[in-house]
């Protein structure tokens, strides 16, 4: 069985979201927490926050054992992109792309 939850529209660029899911691929859940914790990331309260839901999740809805539980998946998709004018010199403007991502975390319950 696998718990999977999905959180979206999350104001910060996916290439800055996967440095720190390749950071907790495969690893089980109090691990996963402790280096979320400990890492100077911007992404890292996002990701900390989905793993504690989905693992809540996990035990309230499946009736997983926590301590069992660990990553098993965890990607991020670019959502959509916020697209912004700042004005240049000569009358011209620059494009600024302030985009989203959206981060996806699931959990399996170790044999």
């Amino acid at each position: 069985m696998e718990s999977k939850s999905t959180q979206k529209h999350i104001r910060i660029s996916p290439r800055k979201v996967k440095i720190v899911l390749d950071l907790i691929r495969g690893k089980d859940y109090a691990t996963a927490c402790g280096i979320l914790k400990n890492t100077p990331k911007s992404a890292s309260p996002y990701v900390l926050k989905l793993l504690n839901k989905v693992a809540a999740d996990a035990e309230n809805n499946f009736n997983m054992d926590p301590e069992k539980l660990y990553v098993s998946e965890c990607f991020v998709c670019p959502g959509m992109t916020l697209k912004r004018i700042m004005p240049r010199g000569k009358g011209s403007a620059d494009r600024i792309l302030k985009r989203t991502s959206h981060i996806t975390v699931a959990v399996k319950e170790k044999e």
